[in-house]
């Protein structure tokens, strides 16, 4: 698993330098790096958020919008990330980045649609419709101070929360010039 990852992961400094030390270009790692999960759970995760929020997005843009907005904002975000830590040879994988854009798409489109959440109260476990606005913004939250805080530390291998941010931001920002014109 480690060799695939290095192998098809994208890889901020190479993404960035177009160094070639993996089989495929390194701009091409960035597509494939979407498509690697580093395990069940992170596959797992990933697929949870898109379920949820990426139906109504696709909705709104189509089938064949949709997959190209979802790639836009991985390539964003994967890019965003090796900004903020250009010298990495840690390689990223994973959908997140992507979905992160669906987030943000789906924040600005349907801030008062409600999103069952499961909220625990000790032993209690209540199933409760909250407001998107509160449930992405509390995410978005989590995903902003990860990312001030994992500046600060030693360069380690973990979560690329940049990817996720510039993946977020993406979707916030595009989603209107990726909605079709009314006829």
């Amino acid at each position: 698993m480690e060799k695939t990852v290095y192998a098809y992961g994208a890889v901020p400094q190479y993404i960035l330098t177009f160094e070639k030390f993996q089989p495929i270009h390194p701009a091409l790692t960035v597509f494939t790096a979407m498509f690697m999960h580093g395990g069940v759970f992170h596959l797992g995760g990933n697929m949870l958020y898109l379920w949820i929020f990426g139906n109504n997005i696709e909705d709104k843009l189509g089938h064949l919008r949709f997959i190209i907005f979802y790639i836009f904002c991985g390539i964003t975000a994967a890019y965003s990330h090796a900004l903020i830590d250009p010298h990495s040879l840690t390689p990223m994988i994973g959908a997140s980045g992507a979905i992160s854009g669906i987030l943000g798409a789906y924040l600005l489109l349907f801030p008062r649609a409600g999103v069952y959440t499961l909220i625990f109260l000790g032993f209690f476990v209540q199933i409760v419709k909250i407001p998107a606005l509160i449930v992405i913004g509390f995410w978005a939250i989590v995903q902003f101070i990860n990312g001030l805080v994992s500046t600060g530390l030693v360069k380690q291998g973990g979560v690329a929360w940049f990817a996720h941010i510039g993946g977020f931001l993406t979707g916030l920002l595009t989603i209107k010039l990726w909605l079709p014109r009314r006829k």
